[in-house]
């Protein structure tokens, strides 16, 4: 195949969406979940060797590198310009926020129940869409709503000895999350995965270079005092690495973008409520990518939670579906 034929390709593959491709969608959605738990389960397997922000910095800056090859093999000596720029930012800084709250627990909680925290995100969907866009819910989604949040609890566990402020980070992931799900969606659906990745890489990289330069200066770690030593991973700056630590940082470079790109274009592709429970085997590869690395498994009331939550989110997802083909029929032609 020549390098035509191949940008040919990748151009259909990767340009902006106008039309849905549920089938499309849900392989991208599976493969794009599968890569993120690998992803995942290295930075957790590094969080104690390395700061959240130095991270960040490594990582955004080599996705970055990245994108212009890509940019270059699909476009040529061109890259796709966003459509509206604020509206990629936005979803840009909401991206950051939705991982730095994820990444934050990381040396502190499992992987399960960090994404089991995570995966509250359909139900503040639900919640949003009541807020913002003023929909009707009935007697059943509040319902649903209320199991799901039920899991929650068995999850984080509150009142208990396990439970900590750290448990709510994952859950403060999960509203950020919603909020970028909805932005894709509504604000974001004409604009090239590869344009998002870009806003994505080049937010992280202002965040992570600004985090790391911070906290790197010897009066600011001075001033931390009891916090950094308690939060080594979110309160250090810059810190020496091995190259096997920068491999690994490469390598889930590579992972997070080829990952980013899947997922924007499956959230293009199809409606959210469709991808809903294929969005949900995250929970299965954050699990099984956990007990890889670290050989830990959840206790039954994380198993019985994460059951809630994903039935929970997968019926708002089906009540929110059935709603917009009701809404549909009654359009007039």
């Amino acid at each position: 195949m020549n390098e035509h034929k191949i940008s040919g390709s990748l151009n259909k593959i990767f340009g902006s969406t106008s039309a849905d491709q549920p089938t499309l969608a849900a392989i991208l959605m599976v493969s794009a979940l599968m890569l993120l738990g690998l992803q995942d389960a290295i930075i957790k397997f590094t969080s104690s060797d390395v700061s959240l922000w130095q991270f960040q910095t490594i990582r955004s800056a080599t996705n970055f590198v990245l994108l212009l090859f890509l940019a270059r093999l699909i476009w040529g000596t061109s890259r796709p310009q966003p459509k509206n720029i604020w509206a990629v930012a936005l979803r840009s800084v909401i991206q950051v926020a939705t991982m730095m709250m994820f990444f934050s627990g990381m040396p502190f909680l499992s992987l399960a129940e960090i994404a089991a925290g995570l995966y509250v995100y359909p139900l503040f969907v639900a919640v949003l869409s009541i807020i913002i866009l003023g929909e009707r819910v009935g007697p059943l989604r509040l319902a649903a709503i209320f199991f799901g949040f039920t899991g929650t609890l068995l999850i984080l566990k509150p009142g208990t000895e396990s439970f900590s402020p750290v448990n709510l980070l994952p859950v403060g992931a999960a509203f950020c999350y919603a909020c970028n799900v909805m932005t894709t969606r509504r604000l974001c659906r004409e604009e090239s995965p590869i344009t998002l990745a870009y806003g994505v890489a080049i937010t992280f990289f202002t965040a992570g270079l600004l985090g790391t330069l911070f906290l790197s200066s010897p009066s600011v770690a001075d001033s931390l005092g009891a916090w950094r030593d308690g939060w080594p991973y979110l309160m250090t700056g810059w810190q020496e690495i091995s190259i096997t630590l920068v491999a690994l940082i490469l390598t889930c470079s590579g992972l997070n973008l080829a990952a980013n790109i899947g997922l924007a274009k499956a959230y293009q592709s199809a409606e959210s409520s469709w991808l809903a429970p294929i969005d949900y085997s995250y929970l299965i590869f954050a699990t099984f990518w956990g007990f890889v690395f670290s050989r830990t498994i959840p206790d039954i009331y994380t198993f019985i939670g994460m059951g809630l939550i994903a039935g929970a989110g997968i019926f708002v997802a089906w009540r929110e579906r059935q709603s917009t083909r009701k809404r549909t029929r009654r359009m007039p032609v």
